[in-house]
């Protein structure tokens, strides 16, 4: 099978390896789709933790080829979904209900190989079976979708709501989508990109404006007053702190981008006072696979428009080491016949 091999910083390679067999408890998928998330782009470029010689990729769904003893539950041909985050169960964290911040947290496509391959092995307990209304390419977005819900759990948005986002990547696009859902009065998508801002008029946004052009926080502008809800899904100091300028008093802020290890964000805790703001970082998805795959299915948010490139495996060093570009989602499909089934 072909695979994308990372060996450290900037040597991704596709190589051929042998097709895995599954163990107990183990689901053999061919991969249908596998999104590129900023983390790979971390990962390629050594800035994001990893064990290599290890096939990156943990945004992905396919098909069960093979069942591996114990496996009851679940069948060839079956479509599904891939939560890559794996907990330990008996850490603090784990045995007080945060999963997420397990102490011996294991990702497939981080850790442990993932989804830029051909095929790959998954726990069953991973495993989601897709929604009949879900197309194997929307399931590739589950896994982001995921981490933005338990982000919304977070934000709190409340009905009436002025909420802004800040960025339109696949994340901000979601997240705005997530806070009409969610009762929001105003939502406010900035972007410097006029085609991200575009997007997400299309998508429900109320307004998108410009950040290096207008001031929304102006007489007139989208966010005269402020927001309610502030949220930076970007991952950059400039943002971040951008932040907290534009959140009205009593305001939520939550930091979703994932900034580089070490980047230190200039912060004045008198505003911080004054405003009486909330501040909450968001790290990935507890419990919220199932949540994300219900929102697909109900037709209720969309990501398919946000996926705006599909790439073959090959591609696959070259995008990451030129970035997104314009694009607002890109997707790895080895194989382009099986999103037809």
């Amino acid at each position: 099978m072909r695979t994308a091999v990372f060996h450290g910083v900037g040597r991704l390679e596709i190589v051929e390896r042998a097709t895995p067999r599954p163990g107990p408890g183990q689901v053999l998928l061919q991969v249908a789709a596998c999104g590129i998330c900023g983390t790979d782009r971390h990962i390629f470029h050594g800035e994001f933790a990893t064990r290599p010689p290890v096939i990156i990729g943990h945004e992905y769904a396919g098909i069960v080829v093979e069942i591996g003893p114990g496996v009851t539950d679940l069948a060839p041909g079956d479509h599904v979904a891939v939560d890559p985050n794996i907990a330990c169960g008996v850490c603090r964290p784990c045995r007080r209900g945060q999963v997420h911040m397990c102490r011996n947290l294991t990702a497939l496509g981080v850790d442990l190989d993932g989804g830029f391959a051909e095929y790959s092995l998954a726990p069953r307990a991973q495993c989601y079976a897709l929604p009949q209304e879900v197309s194997l390419l929307e399931g590739a977005m589950a896994e982001p979708l995921a981490c933005c819900v338990h982000g919304m759990d977070l934000a709190q948005v409340r009905s009436g709501d002025a909420v802004a986002v800040i960025g339109g990547g696949a994340i901000g696009q979601i997240l705005a989508q997530l806070a009409r859902l969610q009762g929001a009065g105003r939502v406010v998508l900035s972007d410097p990109a006029a085609s991200r801002r575009e997007m997400a008029l299309r998508l429900g946004a109320d307004a998108a404006i410009d950040p290096l052009a207008e001031d929304p926080l102006a007489a007139g502008g989208a966010l005269e007053d402020g927001a309610d809800v502030v949220i930076e899904a970007v991952g950059s100091a400039r943002t971040t702190a951008q932040a907290i300028t534009w959140a009205a008093p009593g305001a939520a802020v939550l930091w979703f981008g994932v900034t580089p290890p070490g980047e230190a964000v200039a912060v004045e805790p008198n505003l911080i006072f004054q405003k009486e703001l909330t501040i909450r970082g968001a790290r990935i998805n507890p419990y919220t696979h199932g949540r994300a795959l219900a929102l697909l299915g109900s037709g209720r948010l969309q990501v398919r428009p946000l996926i705006t490139q599909q790439a073959p495996l090959e591609a696959l060093p070259a995008l990451l080491a030129e970035g997104p570009g314009d694009q607002i989602k890109t997707v790895i499909v080895p194989d382009p016949a099986l999103l037809e089934r």
